[in-house]
This record gives C-alpha cells, sequence and structure tokens, in this order.
C-alpha cells in the first residue's frame, strides 16, 4: 500500500509553511505525484470561482484530487486507492452503475 497522504502533507507543508492546510506550489505538487506516484491527469474542470479541480491517477489504482485556486496555491483535496475510468457514454437503462 502506497504511503501517499501523509508524505503528501509533509511535502506540502515544508513546501509553503505559510499555507493554512496541504498546499504548495502546483510544480512541486503535479511533480511528486508523477515522480513519485505515477500519476497523471486524468481529468479537469473549473470552477465558477476560479478554482481549477485535477484528477491525478495512475495505473496502479492511485488517485489523487487537487485544486489550484486563482492566487496560484494548489491544495490536496482527496486521495486514495482503486481508480477505475468510466466509460463516457452514459450507462444503458436499468443499469445500476
Amino acid at each position: 500500500m502506497i504511503r501517499r497522504p501523509a508524505f503528501l502533507v509533509a511535502l506540502l507543508l515544508a513546501a509553503s509553511p505559510a499555507a493554512a492546510l496541504q498546499c504548495g506550489s502546483r510544480d512541486t505538487v503535479t511533480i511528486t505525484l508523477a515522480e513519485r506516484y505515477g500519476e497523471v491527469r486524468q481529468a479537469l474542470g473549473l470552477a465558477q470561482n476560479g478554482v481549477v479541480m485535477e484528477l491525478y491517477a495512475a495505473q496502479s489504482g492511485s488517485w489523487t484530487i487537487i485544486i489550484t485556486r486563482p492566487d496560484g496555491m494548489t491544495c490536496l483535496l482527496a486521495a486514495g486507492e482503486d481508480f477505475q475510468p468510466t466509460p463516457q457514454t452514459p450507462p444503458p437503462p436499468g443499469d445500476p452503475a
């Protein structure tokens, strides 16, 4: 099992001691996700308030959701295991998925 959350918390807090919770530079966060966990961006979205949400995942199944605020600060929102991409088409009628 990958011990990502504790490592990322320590990394992000060290990268930005003034940040309140698990935040740091986007470059530091995304490089760590790629190099340490093999995670690459799978999806992104823009919130009405200008925050960019990104979902990163690896073939191993690990995943991380980060947000980048308009001021450029990137924060860890959630992380976990067993990422499974979903099909781009809606499920057929009656499918509980």
